[in-house]
Protein backbone atom coordinates (compact mmCIF):
# COMPACT_ATOMS: atom_id res chain seq x y z
CA UNK A 1 0.00 0.00 0.00
CA UNK A 2 2.86 2.90 0.41
CA UNK A 3 4.26 2.09 -2.62
CA UNK A 4 1.09 2.46 -4.61
CA UNK A 5 0.45 5.61 -2.08
CA UNK A 6 3.82 6.97 -3.16
CA UNK A 7 3.27 6.58 -6.47
CA UNK A 8 0.09 8.45 -6.62
CA UNK A 9 1.61 11.61 -5.21
CA UNK A 10 2.30 14.05 -7.90
CA UNK A 11 5.45 15.10 -8.40
CA UNK A 12 7.09 18.82 -6.89
CA UNK A 13 6.04 21.21 -9.51
CA UNK A 14 9.14 23.81 -10.82
CA UNK A 15 8.28 26.21 -9.00
CA UNK A 16 7.73 24.58 -5.58
CA UNK A 17 11.50 22.91 -6.07
CA UNK A 18 12.72 26.35 -6.97
CA UNK A 19 11.27 27.90 -3.99
CA UNK A 20 12.36 25.45 -1.91
CA UNK A 21 16.03 25.88 -3.29
CA UNK A 22 15.43 29.55 -1.95
CA UNK A 23 14.01 28.93 1.46
CA UNK A 24 17.27 26.41 2.31
CA UNK A 25 18.99 29.41 0.88
CA UNK A 26 17.73 31.51 3.16
CA UNK A 27 17.93 29.31 6.28
CA UNK A 28 21.93 28.65 5.29
CA UNK A 29 22.43 32.44 5.43
CA UNK A 30 20.58 32.83 8.53
CA UNK A 31 22.93 29.81 9.79
CA UNK A 32 26.55 31.42 8.83
CA UNK A 33 25.14 34.78 10.20
CA UNK A 34 24.13 33.40 13.62
CA UNK A 35 27.01 31.27 13.51
CA UNK A 36 29.51 34.84 13.15
CA UNK A 37 27.25 36.61 15.78
CA UNK A 38 28.25 33.89 18.37
CA UNK A 39 31.94 35.29 18.56
CA UNK A 40 30.21 37.93 20.00
CA UNK A 41 28.57 36.07 23.21
CA UNK A 42 31.75 35.03 24.31
CA UNK A 43 34.62 36.26 26.21
CA UNK A 44 37.49 37.84 25.04
CA UNK A 45 39.78 35.09 23.15
CA UNK A 46 43.31 34.86 25.58
CA UNK A 47 44.92 31.87 25.00
CA UNK A 48 45.46 30.00 21.94
CA UNK A 49 42.52 27.81 22.98
CA UNK A 50 40.41 30.34 22.61
CA UNK A 51 40.18 30.24 18.87
CA UNK A 52 39.97 26.71 18.38
CA UNK A 53 36.39 26.57 20.81
CA UNK A 54 34.91 29.22 20.03
CA UNK A 55 35.69 28.03 16.01
CA UNK A 56 33.46 25.01 17.20
CA UNK A 57 30.98 26.81 19.23
CA UNK A 58 30.51 28.74 16.04
CA UNK A 59 30.30 25.56 13.49
CA UNK A 60 27.42 24.03 16.69
CA UNK A 61 25.52 27.33 16.61
CA UNK A 62 25.22 27.78 12.68
CA UNK A 63 24.12 23.66 12.49
CA UNK A 64 21.43 24.50 15.46
CA UNK A 65 20.26 27.60 13.78
CA UNK A 66 19.81 25.39 10.48
CA UNK A 67 18.44 22.40 11.96
CA UNK A 68 15.80 24.95 14.24
CA UNK A 69 15.21 26.76 10.96
CA UNK A 70 14.61 23.93 9.16
CA UNK A 71 11.89 22.33 11.61
CA UNK A 72 9.91 25.56 12.33
CA UNK A 73 9.64 26.09 8.51
CA UNK A 74 7.87 22.78 7.80
CA UNK A 75 5.91 22.71 10.96
CA UNK A 76 4.82 26.16 9.89
CA UNK A 77 3.91 25.04 6.36
CA UNK A 78 2.11 22.17 7.40
CA UNK A 79 -0.16 23.95 9.44
CA UNK A 80 -0.41 27.28 7.19
CA UNK A 81 -0.72 24.84 3.66
CA UNK A 82 -3.13 21.57 5.47
CA UNK A 83 -4.93 22.71 8.22
CA UNK A 84 -8.60 21.73 7.78
CA UNK A 85 -11.51 23.73 6.88
CA UNK A 86 -13.65 25.24 9.32
CA UNK A 87 -15.69 23.00 10.65
CA UNK A 88 -14.67 19.90 9.33
CA UNK A 89 -13.76 17.31 11.75
CA UNK A 90 -13.48 14.46 9.58
CA UNK A 91 -10.48 11.95 9.95
CA UNK A 92 -7.50 12.87 8.28
CA UNK A 93 -6.67 10.56 4.69
CA UNK A 94 -4.82 7.32 6.27
CA UNK A 95 -1.05 7.16 4.92
CA UNK A 96 1.04 4.40 5.67
CA UNK A 97 5.13 5.64 5.19
CA UNK A 98 7.16 7.85 3.01
CA UNK A 99 10.17 5.84 1.69
CA UNK A 100 12.21 9.19 0.58
CA UNK A 101 11.03 11.13 3.90
CA UNK A 102 11.74 8.47 6.17
CA UNK A 103 15.38 8.00 4.20
CA UNK A 104 15.61 12.02 4.05
CA UNK A 105 15.01 12.49 7.88
CA UNK A 106 17.49 9.70 8.85
CA UNK A 107 20.42 10.80 6.17
CA UNK A 108 20.56 14.51 7.08
CA UNK A 109 20.60 14.39 11.39
CA UNK A 110 23.12 11.45 10.42
CA UNK A 111 25.21 13.67 8.38
CA UNK A 112 25.23 16.61 10.54
CA UNK A 113 25.96 14.42 13.69
CA UNK A 114 29.02 12.85 12.01
CA UNK A 115 30.14 17.18 10.66
CA UNK A 116 30.05 18.17 14.62
CA UNK A 117 31.70 14.58 15.78
CA UNK A 118 34.76 15.27 13.35
CA UNK A 119 35.07 18.82 13.90
CA UNK A 120 34.96 18.32 17.74
CA UNK A 121 37.47 15.68 17.68
CA UNK A 122 40.09 17.75 15.15
CA UNK A 123 39.38 20.66 17.67
CA UNK A 124 40.27 17.90 20.60
CA UNK A 125 43.32 16.55 18.80
CA UNK A 126 44.85 20.42 18.39
CA UNK A 127 43.78 21.03 22.16
CA UNK A 128 45.73 17.91 22.70
CA UNK A 129 48.94 19.11 20.92
CA UNK A 130 48.56 22.33 22.93
CA UNK A 131 48.46 21.20 26.04
CA UNK A 132 48.03 17.74 27.60
CA UNK A 133 46.76 16.54 30.67
CA UNK A 134 48.72 14.16 32.79
CA UNK A 135 47.22 13.05 35.89
CA UNK A 136 49.73 11.72 38.97
CA UNK A 137 47.94 9.23 41.38
CA UNK A 138 49.85 10.22 44.61
CA UNK A 139 50.60 7.94 46.85
CA UNK A 140 50.14 10.43 50.07
CA UNK A 141 46.42 12.65 49.50
CA UNK A 142 48.06 15.03 51.59
CA UNK A 143 50.28 17.77 49.39
CA UNK A 144 53.34 19.28 50.73
CA UNK A 145 54.77 22.11 49.02
CA UNK A 146 57.15 21.57 46.21
CA UNK A 147 55.01 18.34 45.68
CA UNK A 148 56.98 15.13 45.30
CA UNK A 149 60.28 14.77 42.54
CA UNK A 150 59.07 11.96 40.77
CA UNK A 151 55.47 13.71 40.31
CA UNK A 152 57.37 16.93 38.89
CA UNK A 153 57.43 18.30 34.89
CA UNK A 154 60.67 19.18 33.70
CA UNK A 155 58.69 22.22 32.44
CA UNK A 156 56.36 22.11 35.60
CA UNK A 157 56.05 26.54 36.23
CA UNK A 158 53.25 26.79 38.73
CA UNK A 159 51.74 25.04 41.04
CA UNK A 160 47.96 25.56 41.94
CA UNK A 161 46.74 24.67 45.19
CA UNK A 162 42.19 24.26 45.52
CA UNK A 163 41.13 24.23 48.55
CA UNK A 164 37.67 25.48 50.19
CA UNK A 165 36.81 28.12 49.43
CA UNK A 166 40.79 30.45 47.93
CA UNK A 167 43.22 29.48 45.39
CA UNK A 168 47.00 30.04 46.25
CA UNK A 169 49.69 29.65 43.54
CA UNK A 170 53.03 28.95 44.02
CA UNK A 171 56.17 29.54 41.79
CA UNK A 172 58.83 26.92 43.16
CA UNK A 173 61.72 28.56 40.88
CA UNK A 174 61.22 31.88 42.27
CA UNK A 175 60.09 30.37 45.95
CA UNK A 176 56.77 33.01 45.49
CA UNK A 177 53.53 32.17 46.71
CA UNK A 178 50.58 33.99 46.17
CA UNK A 179 46.76 34.57 45.93
CA UNK A 180 46.31 36.53 42.49
CA UNK A 181 47.40 34.36 39.63
CA UNK A 182 50.51 35.92 37.14
CA UNK A 183 51.60 34.58 33.58
CA UNK A 184 53.90 36.07 30.92
CA UNK A 185 52.32 36.68 27.59
CA UNK A 186 52.84 34.38 24.40
CA UNK A 187 54.44 31.85 26.81
CA UNK A 188 53.58 28.24 27.25
CA UNK A 189 52.79 27.86 30.83
CA UNK A 190 52.29 24.09 32.72
CA UNK A 191 50.04 23.75 35.90
CA UNK A 192 50.56 21.37 38.52
CA UNK A 193 47.05 20.74 39.74
CA UNK A 194 46.09 19.95 43.22
CA UNK A 195 43.05 19.78 45.85
CA UNK A 196 43.29 19.50 49.57
CA UNK A 197 39.88 18.68 50.06
CA UNK A 198 36.78 18.12 47.66
CA UNK A 199 36.70 18.16 44.17
CA UNK A 200 37.31 22.06 42.09
CA UNK A 201 37.01 23.18 38.82
CA UNK A 202 40.14 25.54 37.41
CA UNK A 203 38.20 27.55 34.73
CA UNK A 204 38.94 30.53 33.40
CA UNK A 205 36.55 31.45 30.74
CA UNK A 206 38.97 33.81 28.40
CA UNK A 207 41.02 31.21 28.18
CA UNK A 208 38.43 28.31 27.41
CA UNK A 209 39.90 25.70 29.50
CA UNK A 210 39.01 24.07 31.95
CA UNK A 211 40.00 21.39 34.49
CA UNK A 212 38.81 19.35 37.26
CA UNK A 213 41.04 19.25 40.07
CA UNK A 214 40.60 15.82 42.10
CA UNK A 215 41.67 15.42 45.80
CA UNK A 216 44.58 12.87 45.72
CA UNK A 217 45.79 13.21 42.46
CA UNK A 218 48.13 16.02 40.75
CA UNK A 219 46.99 17.25 37.21
CA UNK A 220 49.34 18.20 34.62
CA UNK A 221 47.62 21.14 32.49
CA UNK A 222 48.83 23.35 30.08
CA UNK A 223 47.92 26.70 28.15
CA UNK A 224 48.94 29.41 26.86
CA UNK A 225 47.97 33.06 27.18
CA UNK A 226 48.13 35.14 24.13
CA UNK A 227 46.34 38.51 25.82
CA UNK A 228 47.68 40.84 27.93
CA UNK A 229 44.89 41.98 30.64
CA UNK A 230 43.31 41.07 33.85
CA UNK A 231 41.37 38.38 34.11
CA UNK A 232 39.11 35.73 36.04
CA UNK A 233 39.62 32.34 37.36
CA UNK A 234 36.39 30.73 38.70
CA UNK A 235 35.18 27.58 40.40
CA UNK A 236 33.47 25.25 37.80
CA UNK A 237 32.45 23.15 40.45
CA UNK A 238 29.97 22.85 43.33
CA UNK A 239 32.34 22.53 46.09
CA UNK A 240 30.36 23.79 48.82
CA UNK A 241 28.12 26.96 50.62
CA UNK A 242 31.39 29.63 49.23
CA UNK A 243 32.34 28.45 46.22
CA UNK A 244 31.07 31.45 43.93
CA UNK A 245 33.03 33.34 46.13
CA UNK A 246 36.34 31.01 44.95
CA UNK A 247 37.47 33.58 42.57
CA UNK A 248 40.91 34.51 41.99
CA UNK A 249 42.29 37.22 39.27
CA UNK A 250 44.68 36.42 36.40
CA UNK A 251 47.07 38.73 35.02
CA UNK A 252 48.58 38.41 32.02
CA UNK A 253 51.56 40.79 31.32
CA UNK A 254 54.83 40.86 29.26
CA UNK A 255 57.32 38.97 30.23
CA UNK A 256 59.61 41.63 31.49
CA UNK A 257 57.04 42.60 33.80
CA UNK A 258 56.45 39.12 34.80
CA UNK A 259 59.87 38.53 36.17
CA UNK A 260 60.11 42.21 37.41
CA UNK A 261 56.75 40.73 39.69
CA UNK A 262 58.64 37.58 40.81
CA UNK A 263 61.30 39.03 41.76
CA UNK A 264 59.41 41.83 44.13
CA UNK A 265 57.09 38.72 45.27
CA UNK A 266 60.27 37.14 45.94
CA UNK A 267 61.37 40.12 48.70
CA UNK A 268 57.98 40.07 50.49
CA UNK A 269 57.21 38.43 53.50
CA UNK A 270 54.50 36.05 54.01
CA UNK A 271 51.27 37.42 55.09
CA UNK A 272 47.50 36.14 54.81
CA UNK A 273 46.42 35.61 51.17
CA UNK A 274 42.72 36.91 50.04
CA UNK A 275 39.73 35.02 51.15
CA UNK A 276 36.24 35.76 50.54
CA UNK A 277 35.01 32.72 52.09
CA UNK A 278 36.70 33.82 55.27
CA UNK A 279 35.35 37.10 55.36
CA UNK A 280 32.03 36.45 54.15
CA UNK A 281 31.89 33.42 57.03
CA UNK A 282 33.20 35.75 59.73
CA UNK A 283 30.37 38.05 59.19
CA UNK A 284 27.67 35.18 59.16
CA UNK A 285 28.92 34.17 62.67
CA UNK A 286 28.24 37.44 63.83
CA UNK A 287 24.67 37.29 62.77
CA UNK A 288 22.13 35.99 65.44
CA UNK A 289 20.10 34.44 63.12
CA UNK A 290 23.60 32.46 61.57
CA UNK A 291 21.62 30.16 59.43
CA UNK A 292 22.26 26.81 57.86
CA UNK A 293 25.17 24.91 59.30
CA UNK A 294 28.66 24.99 56.94
CA UNK A 295 31.95 24.10 56.83
CA UNK A 296 33.99 26.15 57.87
CA UNK A 297 36.21 27.74 55.00
CA UNK A 298 40.48 27.13 55.64
CA UNK A 299 42.42 29.77 56.73
CA UNK A 300 43.53 31.99 54.07
CA UNK A 301 47.34 30.85 52.46
CA UNK A 302 49.87 32.47 53.56
CA UNK A 303 51.64 34.07 50.63
CA UNK A 304 53.91 36.82 49.42
CA UNK A 305 51.67 38.62 47.13
CA UNK A 306 47.98 38.81 48.66
CA UNK A 307 46.72 40.48 45.03
CA UNK A 308 43.63 42.14 44.11
CA UNK A 309 40.49 40.65 43.96
CA UNK A 310 38.30 42.46 41.77
CA UNK A 311 35.99 41.62 38.87
CA UNK A 312 37.63 42.88 35.55
CA UNK A 313 35.84 43.89 32.95
CA UNK A 314 36.79 41.59 30.14
CA UNK A 315 36.79 38.27 32.54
Amino acid sequence: MSNSSERSRPPISSAGLAGLLAWIGVLVALSWWMAQQSYSWLPVQASTAAPLVDGLFSFETGIGTFVFGSVVSVMAWVLLKHRAEKYDESDAEPIEGNTRLEVIWTVIPLLLVMAIAVYAMRVNTKLGVLGPMEHIHLANPVEDQGGYAADRLPAEQVEVIARQWSWEFRYPSANVSTTELHLPVDQPVSFRLVSDDVIHGFYIPAFRLKQDVIPGRAINFNLTPTREGRYRLRDSQFSGTWFAANQADVVVESPEAYQAWLKNAASQPLQPGLSDAVIEYGERKQLKNPGWATVPPAPPPQVNVPGSNTLPHDA
